[in-house]
């Protein structure tokens, strides 16, 4: 048996003690006013990012792929998915069978496909040359040779066909998010009842909110839908971040990343679904046009993003571990809880990154 000792941050409290480990699992938890002022979480789980120290998501390479998770394991990560941005249908095809073996070796948690059924109006940095409506005989294949590791998809719901689409990810076990789009409020509420249960980096890539028309900010805040968060203060400033966790509650609001390769590596020109991005002071754009293409967030920083934001240490560990577990119907991780897995993360007092453990180790 092994021990962790600081303030361990439960489902319903943080409590001063003594996690002990045993067989890679959480053997109990026991109080200590001795212990010391480690922040003890567990292991963050990421929704959203395409890469991460220098290795990418969105082509497909398994190496490239086991490169990028590695790299934010080493930040706290302990599950992630896959995002990939919009392609052609053959990469959609060939990123599918080359990760699911990293799925079934639990590198991945699964694979999101960020488009490419997304507004060409709301299109961010997805690559316009890739865009296009719902096909609904692409989705039923990558469902099928994915055997499960297809986890989430990214859809426009105004688009022709999109309100099946969703139904049929949500009948397959698929989450469906609603992301770059130019919906209106009510055909962002017609998404959410077709099946949609999350919405893709909210704000980011959707029509801006207006008192005569809510769009689809309003409709997924006031949904069922669960909302991510890029807390990475440059797509969110920490207040908007504060208002739309504090509006969706931490059981609705998930932190993410959205990552692009460029994360923990040196400014300069990056690629991203076949457009070139320039990095600079850590902001991630488009060289042609400017948008913001993904980020060089991890999830140690998110959180600390989001405690500075006047977040609680309960609520954030919920939106960056608890409530993605349960939207992956992972039950055996997510909260530091006996009987689940040892996935673990400690900060310093300050909230710095000071050790992880995947199932104990």
């Amino acid at each position: 048996m092994t021990s962790i000792s600081g303030r361990i941050v439960t489902p319903s409290s943080v409590v001063r003690g003594r996690l002990d480990i045993t067989d890679g699992r959480i053997a109990g938890i026991v109080p200590d006013d001795t212990a010391g002022d480690d922040v003890i979480l567990p292991g963050f789980i990421d929704l959203h990012c395409h890469g991460g120290g220098g290795h990418t998501f969105t082509t497909g390479d398994p190496v490239a792929a086991r490169g990028a998770a590695g790299f934010h394991r080493s930040h706290g990560t302990t599950t992630m998915l896959a995002s990939l941005v919009s392609s052609p249908f053959e990469l959609m095809r060939s990123a599918t069978l080359a990760y699911r073996a990293l799925v079934d070796e639990g590198v991945l948690a699964g694979i999101h496909f960020e488009g490419p059924y997304l507004s060409a109006v709301r299109c961010g940095a997805q690559n316009p040359a890739y865009l296009r409506n719902p096909v609904m005989s692409e989705i039923t294949e990558i469902i099928k040779i994915g055997e499960g590791a297809v986890r989430m998809m990214t859809i426009a719901p105004e688009l022709d066909g999109a309100l099946d689409a969703i139904s049929h990810l949500r009948d397959a076990g698929v989450l469906a998010a609603v992301g770059h789009t130019d919906a209106s409020y009510e055909q962002t509420h017609a998404g959410v009842a077709a099946g949609a249960t999350v919405a893709t980096h909210l704000f980011n890539g959707m029509r801006p909110v207006h008192h005569r028309e809510p769009g689809p900010v309003i409709g997924l805040l006031s949904s069922t839908a669960t909302v991510e968060l890029i807390a990475d203060n440059i797509h969110l400033h920490p207040g908007m971040l504060a208002f739309a966790a504090g509006s969706a509650g931490p059981d609705r609001s998930i932190l993410v990343t959205d990552a692009m390769d460029a994360a923990g590596m040196p400014d300069g020109s990056y690629e991203l679904g076949g457009q070139a991005v320039v990095v600079t002071d850590r902001v991630a754009r488009l060289a042609e046009g400017g948008s913001i293409a993904g980020s060089t967030l991890t999830m140690d920083v998110a959180f600390r993003n989001a405690i500075a934001a006047g977040l609680s240490l309960t609520a954030a560990a919920a939106m960056s571990s608890t409530t993605p577990a349960r939207l992956l119907g992972l039950t055996d991780r997510g909260a530091l809880t006996p009987g689940l897995r040892a996935d673990i993360v400690v900060l310093t007092p300050d909230f710095a990154l000071k050790q992880v453990l995947s199932a104990g180790a």
